[in-house]
């Protein structure tokens, strides 16, 4: 018999024949006074239309821990779900790194 492994322990984007194409995004949490939400901070890079050069940008994402693990400094990988209230739309795949603890 095949083990089946939870979504939690696939690489990221694993479930996609199963579940649909899903964003993934990888980011930095910088919020976590909520319960059960923490806020990631999505850097990526892209080229400008008319002049070519590399400019970074970022953004700021909700997403859903249900089980109030990511603390302030974890990386962290989100994954797109269906809206869980009004900014909600990703949830917490799964932590990449801890922050180190002070």
């Amino acid at each position: 018999m095949a083990q089946e492994s939870t979504a939690a322990e696939k690489a990221p984007g694993a479930d996609a024949k199963s579940r649909g194409s899903r964003a993934v995004r990888f980011g930095v949490v910088t919020s976590d006074a909520r319960d059960k939400t923490i806020s990631v901070q999505v850097a990526y890079a892209l080229a400008h239309p008319k002049y070519g050069k590399i400019v970074r940008q970022s953004t700021k994402l909700h997403a859903h821990d249900e089980k109030n693990e990511a603390r302030v400094g974890d990386k962290v990988f989100i994954v797109e779900c269906r809206p869980i209230s009004k900014q909600k739309n990703w949830r917490l795949l799964r932590i990449h790194e801890k922050a180190p603890t002070t």
